[in-house]
């Protein structure tokens, strides 16, 4: 795959004209912009080029987007922002807890868009982007776990790799970073997703569950603790090292 010096962007949607207005107005601000019409032309595209980010339409023809977003490695894929017309919290829950890192609905004002993506491409390239001069790799240690906050890897006490979404070990490093603190369902998706988030406590309650599933092992104590009408609280204790 040819690596690609400038950002590269991708618009997937079935609208011609949405395609090329979103992709005219992204050239204007220096982003290198192709477009897809669906899941095909976009994997044949995705061969050819490596893409910083990924704008899905989710109501399409054939394979919609979400069907695209559930058949992508979320782990080493491109950023993806969902674009729909459906603005239903349900829609934008399941989209982020498939591993989306952002959900505009249509129709967007295209500097919001822009806006949305800068902010995406910021988070994504500061995860990759390694401490300049760090002498040693700092693990959280926790209950026999380990989780790499550089490498975005969790181990667990039998030293197996347990895959996490990216929305997933956000809201794991904010609680391993806080332990033993009451966490409102609001504080961690300011500390998840940044306090320009829109706030869907109902998101943090999916994810949560799926990584409590993640965490859990026969004959141990939960990590995670339910604080009744008051949020969350990661109950173990933590060591860097």
């Amino acid at each position: 795959m040819a690596l690609d010096l400038e950002t590269r962007l991708l618009i997937v949607d079935d609208d011609p004209g949405i395609r090329e207005l979103t992709a005219a107005f992204l050239s204007q601000h220096g982003y290198v912009v192709d477009t897809a019409a669906g899941a095909t032309e976009m994997r044949t595209l995705a061969a050819r080029h490596d893409y910083a980010l990924i704008v899905l339409d989710v109501m399409m023809p054939g394979e919609d987007g979400l069907a695209i977003l559930r058949s992508m490695d979320r782990e080493t894929g491109p950023a993806v922002i969902l674009h729909s017309v459906i603005g239903e919290d349900i829609d934008r829950i399941v989209g982020l807890e498939m591993g989306a890192d952002d959900y505009v609905p249509k129709p967007a004002n295209p500097r919001e868009l822009l806006a949305r993506i800068r902010s995406v491409l910021r988070r994504s390239q500061g995860d990759r982007a390694a401490p300049a001069a760090a002498p040693a790799r700092a693990f959280l240690r926790f209950a026999g776990w380990r989780l790499d906050p550089v490498a975005r890897q969790l181990w667990d006490p039998d030293d197996v790799i347990i895959n996490l979404s990216d929305g997933e070990f956000r809201l794991l490093l904010s609680l391993v970073e806080r332990p033993r603190r009451v966490l409102t369902r609001d504080m961690l998706l300011d500390f998840s997703r940044g306090p320009n988030a829109e706030h869907f406590d109902r998101a943090i309650d999916v994810q949560m569950s799926r990584l409590r599933k993640k965490l859990a092992r026969p004959g141990s104590e939960d990590l995670i603790r339910t604080i009744r009408n008051e949020g969350y609280m990661f109950v173990a204790e933590v060591a860097a090292k």
